[in-house]
């Protein structure tokens, strides 16, 4: 594979694409174990969710 005098510029995006995607990736995964923790913070509480109860749906 030949890419031409342009290789190392394809390869640092390249690379530069895939720790951005890895970065955003991890963050989401933190982000959801933080957002599942402060749910059951809340739930311990005694504070439910709304669309949890399933009583007022139609």
């Amino acid at each position: 594979m030949d890419l031409g005098p342009h290789a190392g510029f394809i390869l640092a995006a390249y690379g530069a694409a895939v720790i951005v995607l890895g970065l955003v990736v991890l963050w989401v995964l933190l982000d959801h174990r933080a957002q599942r923790r402060a749910l059951a913070a809340l739930e311990a509480q005694g504070i439910s969710r709304r669309s949890g109860s399933g009583a007022d749906v139609p």
